[in-house]
């Protein structure tokens, strides 16, 4: 599964905007001059964090973004979820039963399939792991350095 390059700029965002809480709300191309990415692009990967709660809109001439709740309790899962949505990445189609399988003895379909079950137990640690790590711990885990060379961009630049 590949996740969209709008989970990385998301969680970048939040990180910025925990980081600079004092100085929130910050426009989108605010945001996006950080990063030097595209503003509307950046801004469509910003509104589903919105709608999830995660991040608040806040609308007008000094408007912008803000985390819309305290980093301890925005999970990175909470993140891929807004942007990327909650399908399961692995999808099975149940090819077993196609071709050779169509020959099958009765009941020999029964149980799930091997790999969807080893698909299933990977995804949910996967989605685990994600839910047990916080903003806050990104935070945490982050040089002091990269939250004053930001502070210091986004003060020179405003």
């Amino acid at each position: 599964m590949r996740m969209s390059e709008g989970v990385e700029w998301g969680v970048h965002c939040c990180l910025v905007l925990a980081w600079l809480d004092d100085l929130a709300p910050l426009p989108v191309g605010r945001l996006a001059e950080v990063f030097d990415l595209p503003p509307e692009y950046l801004k469509k990967q910003l509104q589903p964090l919105a709608k999830a709660g995660i991040l608040r809109s806040e609308a007008g001439a000094r408007g912008g973004y803000r985390l819309g709740s305290d980093p301890e309790a925005i999970s990175l899962m909470d993140v891929v979820t807004a942007i990327e949505g909650g399908t399961d990445p692995f999808q099975c189609t149940e090819i077993r039963q196609r071709g050779a399988g169509r020959a099958a003895a009765p009941g020999e379909f029964a149980h799930p399939c091997g790999i969807s079950k080893a698909m299933r137990k990977a995804e949910l640690a996967w989605r685990r792991e994600l839910a047990s790590q916080t903003l806050a711990d990104l935070i945490a885990d982050t040089p002091a350095s990269a939250e004053r060379r930001t502070r210091r961009f986004i003060e020179r630049t405003a």
